[in-house]
């Protein structure tokens, strides 16, 4: 795990005075389960919607795939394979599991984005091949037995396995998890932890910003802290564990 897939370059991002993130740098290795974790105001959320191209950054570079993306919009950035999910749950009611999941395979298409959702041109090699992803899809993420269902039917858990099946739709290259614990019970957190294990097994790599600290330190191969917008720490979950700027921070004793 030694090849950046994505680099981010002395970020910053300024709401007028404010100075939201300072100097930012990190990358994300190929196949790789990162970490980014702070306490509130840290500046975890400005670094997601700008990686996401949500936010136009101030300076700084960010680099996906060994191209500049600072500048893109952020359907470009999807196109170019970096995905997201949100904090609360993004969905279309009325679809089927499965239909979102394929709608979320749009940007990869070269025939007609609905295609696969409306039935037109299901015999080509492509929707073939699209089929067999969603598949995947829909069993690592334990939504098959549930893919006819309406997305309005479907628990909140299911809800947010779901919004982690759409993004990974789109066959990216990294995927950016906000918060998808939040909500959970301990036995739905045992099989999110599952899952980005089953992320990383597909080649795909990680970056996980999260609050549950047992998420974080199982799952993640590397972590990197922020507090007030500026990286303090950055190592494996044994050395964040022990790190005393990270424990004064942001972890405590207990940790």
């Amino acid at each position: 795990m030694t090849t950046p897939v994505l680099n981010v370059d002395k970020l910053c991002k300024s709401f007028g005075g404010v100075h939201a993130l300072s100097d930012l740098s990190f990358d994300v290795r190929k196949a790789e389960i990162l970490g980014l974790i702070g306490p509130n105001g840290s500046g975890k959320s400005t670094t997601v919607n700008s990686l996401a191209g949500i936010f136009p950054v101030t300076s700084g570079e960010i680099t996906l795939g060994g191209t500049r993306i600072e500048a893109l919009p952020e359907y470009e950035r999807v196109a170019r394979g970096m995905t997201r999910t949100f904090q609360t749950a993004s969905i279309f009611p009325e679809f089927t599991v499965r239909e979102q999941v394929l709608l979320g395979s749009n940007v990869t298409r070269t025939s007609h984005p609905l295609s696969s959702v409306f039935g037109i041109g299901r015999n080509s090699d492509e929707d073939r091949a699209l089929e067999k992803r969603v598949c995947h899809i829909l069993d690592i993420t334990g939504l098959r037995e549930i893919e006819g269902a309406r997305v309005s039917t479907i628990s909140s858990a299911q809800q947010r396995f779901l919004m982690i099946a759409t993004a990974l739709a789109s066959a990216p290259q990294v995927v950016l998890l906000d918060e998808p614990a939040a909500g959970l019970v301990a036995h739905e957190r045992r099989t999110l932890c599952d899952l980005i294990v089953a992320i990383r097994q597909m080649g795909v790599s990680v970056l996980v910003i999260e609050h549950h600290m047992a998420l974080i330190m199982e799952v993640c191969d590397r972590i990197v802290v922020l507090n007030f917008g500026q990286k303090i720490a950055e190592g494996t979950p044994e050395e964040i564990r022990n790190n005393r700027a990270v424990i004064d921070a942001y972890l405590g004793e207990a940790a």
